[in-house]
């Protein structure tokens, strides 16, 4: 079963749907005892960073969270979900994250050409890096996912597993053992999407 983490912010029930749709049962849910019981975690995301960690931490899931990760458990971070697990943003302030992988969320406006439109919204191809992670099990490089944001994960390299081009090479996934994230919406991202989430659905507890 995968939880995913209801703290008042996300697309939760588009990703319900999507998890239907590929015949995986997922629970939207708010409940430490029920993320606990979990297979795996989905921890989604929109709107400011500043308020995503404050309502996580106020909910006391933000611990659950990074406690299931240190125990092995699968994790995805979606949009700010995924921004979420870096250790830092500096989108309207300074905010600690949950560092869970090492970097930092950037606005976009510091690398891209001054010309582009911000927020960053629409199709890109992934450019995969290094060995292909579990996660793009049956995505091939340069598939087309959709995208909506206006800050990025810098400082991630090592983490990095996929990039997309906004005239400036873009963080747009990451994974650190079994903890995964996307900066794209997989919900949003048509069959390339659904096979992204179906592939977490099949990656087992002990991912080094």
């Amino acid at each position: 079963m995968i939880a995913i983490v209801d703290y008042g912010v996300g697309n939760l029930f588009s990703l319900k749907s999507s998890f239907a749709h590929i015949g995986i049962e997922a629970v939207v849910t708010g409940e430490k005892e029920i993320i606990e019981k979990a297979d795996k975690i989905i921890l989604p995301g929109v709107g400011a960073f500043g308020d995503a960690i404050g309502k996580l931490k106020s909910t006391g899931l933000d611990k659950v969270v990074t406690d299931e990760a240190k125990k092995g458990k699968p994790i995805m971070g979606i949009c700010l979900g995924m921004q979420l697990l870096l250790e830092k943003s500096y989108e309207y302030g300074e905010y600690e994250g949950l560092g869970l992988i090492e970097g930092e969320i950037r606005p976009i406006s510091d690398v891209i050409d001054k010309n582009l439109k911000i927020p960053h919204i629409g199709w890109n191809p992934l450019l995969i890096k290094g060995e292909k992670s579990p996660i793009f099990k049956y995505l091939n490089d340069g598939d087309c996912v959709y995208f909506v944001h206006s800050y990025y994960g810098a400082g991630c390299e090592k983490s990095t597993i996929a990039t997309a081009e906004y005239s400036h090479e873009l963080t747009a996934a990451v994974a650190k053992g079994n903890v995964f994230g996307c900066q794209f919406h997989p919900e949003k991202s048509g069959n390339v999407g659904l096979g992204i989430l179906k592939a977490f659905c099949e990656i087992g507890g002990d991912e080094k």
